[in-house]
């Protein structure tokens, strides 16, 4: 099937746009734009700015794809958004462009990001996310794959979200969330591991056990962080993958990792 164009929907000179593309009535698409193969604009969504949309995306009506950046400090150039395969974008949300000249707001390969979510300025988000409504991500948060976001959630300004982790409804992210963690509250804090998560995404029982222990020697065992880090590296499960990646995010962590119960 050839592209499909509605006659009302205004596409700029200079956009690029791949085999089977789909633009519906009064959506816009500028002149800098490049969408892949198979992408789908329902009527009245707006993907503009210095933005590339890869193959297989479905982007709802009214979604706002590649604006500039809310971030006061933007000085001009041409900062953009990428975003990957296999993407659904559900209406009103809005993602934003960087702030600075050359970087990007990046959306990787197969998330499904929900009605008024907003991701914004240089956030880098991975695969296999789902936001569900009225998420809102602030400039600079970084969440890794496989991560379930709460409806109305906040996660503020440079915070990271862990990999297969979940953060529950309406909760306030102030500080990182390690992976494989469910958070909740305002604050919120850490509850447990995201065992139900896990367990639908595969993981043997092996895997949950060490992530159990990473878990319980960084949250329950009374250490402060210091102790935790000496515990978890002597740890007899603290070579395997997963267990290796939860202690190398909390060591990593530039704003703190948010409190145990």
């Amino acid at each position: 099937m050839a592209k499909q164009i509605h006659s009302t929907a205004i596409v700029e000179s200079g956009a690029e746009l791949g085999y089977d593309v789909v633009i519906g009535a009064y959506a816009y698409v500028g002149a800098s734009v490049v969408i892949g193969a198979g992408t789908v604009l329902h009527h009245h969504a707006s993907v503009e700015g210095r933005t590339t949309v890869g193959a297989a995306c479905e982007i709802f009506p009214f979604t706002c794809i590649g604006t500039k950046t809310q971030d006061l400090k933007y000085r001009g150039g041409s900062p953009g958004v990428r975003i990957g395969d296999r993407n659904v974008l559900r209406e009103y949300v809005s993602i934003h462009a960087a702030t600075n000249d050359g970087e990007f707001t990046v959306l990787g390969h197969d998330n499904t990001i929900l009605a008024y979510s907003h991701i914004a300025h240089d956030c880098q988000l991975g695969s296999h996310i789902i936001a569900s409504n009225s998420v809102g991500l602030a400039g600079h948060v970084v969440v890794e794959d496989h991560v379930g976001l709460g409806a109305k959630c906040g996660v503020h300004q440079f915070c990271r979200v862990g990999a297969y982790a979940m953060v529950g409804a309406m909760s306030k992210i102030v500080q990182d969330v390690p992976p494989f963690v469910i958070a909740d509250g305002n604050p919120a804090i850490a509850r447990s591991i995201n065992k139900v998560g896990l367990e639908r995404n595969g993981f043997s029982p092996e895997r949950l056990e060490a992530v159990k222990q990473a878990f319980r020697v960084f949250y329950r065992a009374g250490h402060n962080r210091t102790q935790a880090f000496a515990q978890m590296r002597a740890h007899a499960l603290g070579a395997t993958p997963d267990f290796q990646h939860f202690l190398a995010f909390v060591e990593r962590s530039e704003r703190g990792v948010v409190a145990g119960r």
